[in-house]
């Protein structure tokens, strides 16, 4: 997934939750789906900034010299700046981009 595409806003947006949960007629149900979405995205992005990062790694034990490489920093501010995880997850819910199964449900139905 391309996150730096993603039209999430960055700041925190209310959101109607009747209106979100109409796919699932459960608010509890629809919250715990944009949940685990948004750790399946949180754990993307960091594996993607820490392979980023690995690429300026020091390997020698040096204790008296730290310097910061400006791109390292860059690389940083660039992912901090993102949308949070919880912001793409909901977006992504409300662009009906995500998908979801209840196992609990598919049970019954049989």
């Amino acid at each position: 997934m391309d996150y730096k595409k993603s039209n999430a806003p960055v700041n925190t947006v209310t959101r109607d939750m009747i209106k979100l949960s109409s796919d699932t007629g459960n608010i509890y149900e629809t919250t715990m789906i944009i949940a685990k979405r948004s750790n399946q995205i949180s754990v993307e992005m960091k594996y993607e900034l820490e392979k980023k990062l690995q690429e300026f790694a020091s390997y020698n034990d040096n204790l008296e010299e730290v310097f910061e490489n400006r791109e390292q920093i860059e690389i940083s501010r660039y992912y901090e700046k993102l949308p949070k995880s919880t912001l793409i997850a909901a977006q992504e819910y409300e662009e009906g981009k995500v998908y979801f199964k209840n196992p609990a449900k598919d049970k019954n139905a049989f």
